[in-house]
Formats: C-alpha cells, structure tokens, sequence
C-alpha cells in the first residue's frame, strides 16, 4: 500500500464551499495512469490533478489532469487551483516585481509580489502568474492557447429541445450558437436573460441525437444579464460526455467566452483590451467569479488570460 497526500481547494471563489472543488496530488510519481483515473473516479469531483517533472526543463512542473470520466489535455479551474496548492505548499518561490495595490474593501496598502511559472498540459506549456500578498498567494491568472473557431450549431430548435427551452429563448439574442477553442472545444449557446438560464435542462435523450459526432467537449450556455454586481455574463455549463453533469466554473471555456464575446462585439468596443466576469455555479449553490481578459487588436485575438482567487480546504491522503 502507498500513502497519497492530496489538497482539496475551491477554485474561482474566496470563500469555503463556493467555486469549483479540485483535489490535488503534488507528487504523482510512479502512480500508473489507470490508478490516477481511479482515483478521479473516486472523488468524483469535476477534476482531480497530479504532478509531476517536467519534460522540459526550462519548465516548472507536468500537470495531468482527470475528470471522474477521462484524462484532459488542458482545464481552467485545475490548472488556477493547483498553481494556488503548488504555491501554497512552496513549491513555487515568491519573486517579481513588487506592487503597492490599495484594496477597495479596506483600504489598506498591501504590497503584492507576481511570481510566473510555466506547466505542461496536453495542449502544450502553460504560462501562469501567482499574485502574492504578505507571503501567500492571492490570485493566479493563466495564458491560455489562443482561439480557434469552430463550427456553428444550425438547428436553433433542437438545440432548445436539449435545453428544454423555447427557440426564440435564443434566436432572440441575435447571436450564433458556435464552437470555440483554447484548448477544449465548447459550443457556446447565448441564451435571452437569466430567467430562461435558470429554466435550462439537460435532456439526456436529446444531447445522444443532436452532439453525436459535434466536435464539442461540452455546452457553455450564458446570458448578459447577471446577479450579482461586477459580473458581466452569467454562465452555466454542461458536459456529461466528460462525467460532469453541470459544471460550477469551467476556467477552460472562459477563455473562449472572452474570445466569443471580442469576435461577436457583445460589448462596446474596448480599445484593444477587453476585460470581464463571468459569473458561474450559482444555480448549484456554489458561486463562482472568473476573471477573463483578451488582448486584441483588428478584431485579431493576441492574448487570452484567465484567473481568480482559490480557498484552501483541507488535506487528507489515500492508500492504494
């Protein structure tokens, strides 16, 4: 028997049971690939990581990432939580360029330091930035692949059908429903207002018919109208194909929302940065709050950036 130390965080949220939950192993040594899928199984949670060397070694850590279903190439919230864990634990040096920031809470001067690590995933290496503030990590915001754009999705009817919604719930917003990538392809369904994202659900019988064969990992739904002050887009997301039912933030997909939202001109024209919330998990009772940030320039995407806070939970270890 081998004892595994694991950590469990809530990603995109500052505060306990909020957020998605992530469980991370910071020494994946020597545990086999099915032992890992196993243990994602296990937990059941939406992702479960391990680490490990790099490959390369001008980078710092090799992230493997499960879903209770199958391995990931890339994901968001793992990606931000096991950062937050890695530095938490230091196993990430505090260093950068140091920044007086006054918290709007407070109103306090804090010095911040930003430390950048590289990790590998699937899709290739990931640059993350970690905020730190009186020597523990606050903040921690990674670049992801730049977008690509997929198909669109034409049966406006059936798509409500598998959302049990009615059409002009989305023909109404003028928008396409369309795949996008950095990393993980999403459909991406613009929805009228928060009254018909609160009535979504996922019929089973219709999803089998209508993504057989679509090259969508899961169905990112969301609306301009928010809840709370500060968001921007209200989201939800589905992708039972990946064993997660509903997801309560999906870092992976908020970089392509940013993405949709700059080619679509959702929102005014920001002058070549655009900044956003999204606003996720509610409808599970587990808010969450993803910082978004495209650089463009034409309407040419150069840069997609992805962040927000982690809450540590807790510490256990497993015998397999």
């Amino acid at each position: 028997m081998r004892k595994l130390h694991y950590h469990l965080v809530d990603v995109f949220t500052g505060r306990a049971f909020g957020g998605n939950q992530l469980a991370v192993f910071t020494n994946g040594r020597g545990i086999a690939s099915e032992t890992m899928q196993a243990i994602a199984k296990e937990f059941n949670i939406s992702e479960t990581t391990f680490v490990l060397p790099p490959e390369d070694a001008r980078n710092d850590y090799r992230l493997r990432i499960f879903t209770p279903a199958a391995e990931l190439p890339f994901a968001g919230h793992p990606t931000i939580g096991t950062t937050f864990v890695l530095a938490r634990e230091q196993m990430i040096e505090r260093g950068g360029q140091e920044t007086n920031i006054e918290t709007r809470v407070e109103a306090e001067t804090h010095v911040e330091a930003e430390t950048h690590i590289k990790l590998e995933e699937g899709v290739g290496t990931i640059p993350v930035a970690v905020r730190w503030r009186d020597g523990a990590p606050v903040f921690a915001q990674m670049t992801q692949p730049l977008p690509t754009f997929g198909p669109r999705f034409a049966d406006a009817s059936l798509l409500a059908e598998m959302l049990s919604l009615e059409p002009r719930a989305i023909t109404d917003t003028n928008l396409p429903p369309e795949v996008v990538s950095c990393g993980v392809p999403f459909l991406f369904v613009p929805v009228r207002d928060l009254a018909a994202i609160r009535a979504v659900r996922l019929r089973m019988d219709i999803w089998e018919r209508a993504m057989e064969g679509f090259p969508a990992s899961g169905v990112f739904i969301f609306t301009r109208e928010v809840e709370h002050d500060g968001s921007h887009v209200h989201s939800r997301m589905f992708a039972p194909a990946m064993g997660i039912t509903e997801d309560p933030a999906t870092g992976g997909a908020s970089g392509p929302l940013g993405s949709y939202l700059v080619r679509h001109q959702v929102f005014t024209d920001t002058g070549g940065l655009f900044e956003c919330t999204s606003e996720q998990g509610i409808e599970m009772g587990r808010p969450s709050f993803i910082h978004i940030r495209i650089e463009h320039e034409r309407g040419e995407i150069r840069a997609v950036r992805v962040g927000g806070q982690c809450f540590f939970m807790g510490e256990g270890f497993l015998e397999v």
